[in-house]
């Protein structure tokens, strides 16, 4: 069956194949109502599908949004590409999303593709900031923004929407000294990092807390890798120690998730024999056993403002300074740390599943 063309319609419609461009993209110029209705009676009796390619040469506007993630398979990664998705959905964008796997070359590989593809803007959920002098942005595309999301960025020319990740641990090892520990380790920081990642300033926030309560560090840092399976090998070797800490601040929940199954395999109880915090709220630190007590970022809210500021007109002057929109975090009390459950929640087993009760409930 021969495709339907713009000028099959305007035959149908009794008009010209300009008119019909004009209907579906809403101008340039004015139509009659009447003329209007003609042309999409025709579209729809025809079927006639536009060639969004041809449209978007036509306005210089693809109506896409590159997204580079380390690796979408990591559910604190997964929810925040989601929430992009849903932010450019909102504003009638196509997504095209690519996983880097924390490499320098595929990073490379998907900013320079999706640059030259045109995408109408780019964000980079990237570990490492330094992707975008490496990649050379200003030489490839001067006319996409590229915003930096969940990673700070001193670049010119860019912007980056991130979390206060400092504060953020400061109110979670804050919340474990007012349960009275004194001996709070971290786990998870890495020396890959660089300066400006996320996992830094979390490491920072908790040995500052630490130092303002007029309580040591030493020895209290352990470098872990950030998936749960890797960590909890790391995790055991900490908590089946001699020197065994009475808490742990956990620099991602993906970290704690291996650190309470260490925990469990080793018959050491959360909260009563260590309390666990965390940073991120990933879906599943509500049915961690026991629930996990966690930091929150607005992941929604900082990507409606990734897109929009990914989606403004022109990009940044290369030279000006950089833009850093910082958002507020939130404490999620549940059962880890050692506070007592609200009336009608239940525990979680140690697989992470509600523990069986007489009486029936939702699942925490």
């Amino acid at each position: 069956m021969p495709r339907v063309t713009r000028d099959d319609v305007a035959r149908l419609a009794g008009t010209s194949t300009a008119v019909v461009s004009y209907v579906i993209n809403d101008g340039p110029r004015p139509v009659a109502a009447s003329t209007r209705k003609r042309v999409v009676a025709a579209i729809a009796e025809l079927g006639y599908t536009p060639n969004s390619v041809a449209q978007a040469m036509a306005r210089r506007r693809t109506n896409l949004l590159g997204v580079v993630v380390p690796d979408a398979r990591q559910p604190f990664f997964a929810g925040l590409t989601h929430a992009v998705e849903q932010a450019a959905a909102e504003r009638g964008k196509l997504v095209l999303i690519g996983n880097s796997d924390y490499a320098d070359e595929r990073e490379d590989h998907y900013i320079r593709a999706f640059l030259g593809m045109q995408v109408d803007g780019l964000i980079l959920i990237s570990q490492n900031p330094s992707a975008l002098s490496r990649a050379d942005l200003s030489a490839l595309d001067s006319a996409t923004r590229v915003v930096m999301l969940h990673h700070r960025t001193d670049a010119s020319g860019h912007a980056a929407v991130v979390t206060d990740d400092s504060g953020g641990a400061r109110l979670a090892v804050g919340h474990l000294l007012e349960h009275g520990h004194r001996r709070i380790a971290c786990f998870g920081a890495s020396r890959t990092c660089g300066p400006s990642d996320p996992v830094i300033a979390r490491v920072a926030g908790w040995a500052a807390t630490l130092a303002d309560a007029g309580l040591p560090t030493d020895g209290l840092l352990t470098e872990a890798p950030f998936d749960r399976v890797n960590a909890h090998t790391v995790a055991r070797r900490l908590l089946d120690g001699p020197d065994r800490p009475s808490a742990v601040f956990c620099v991602t929940d993906d970290q704690a998730i291996g650190l309470l199954r260490a925990a469990a395999e080793l018959s050491i109880r959360v909260p009563e024999d260590l309390a666990v915090v965390a940073f991120d709220d990933i879906a599943e630190a509500v049915i961690a056993g026991p629930p996990l007590t966690t930091v929150a970022s607005a992941q929604r809210t900082m990507a409606r403002a990734a897109v929009d500021l990914a989606l403004k007109a022109g990009p940044l002057s290369f030279g000006e300074e950089a833009v850093v929109r910082e958002f507020p975090v939130t404490l999620r009390v549940r059962r880890s740390c050692g506070c007592p459950l609200p009336d009608g929640v239940r525990d979680a087993g140690p697989g992470g599943l509600p523990a069986p009760r007489g009486d029936a409930g939702p699942p925490p």
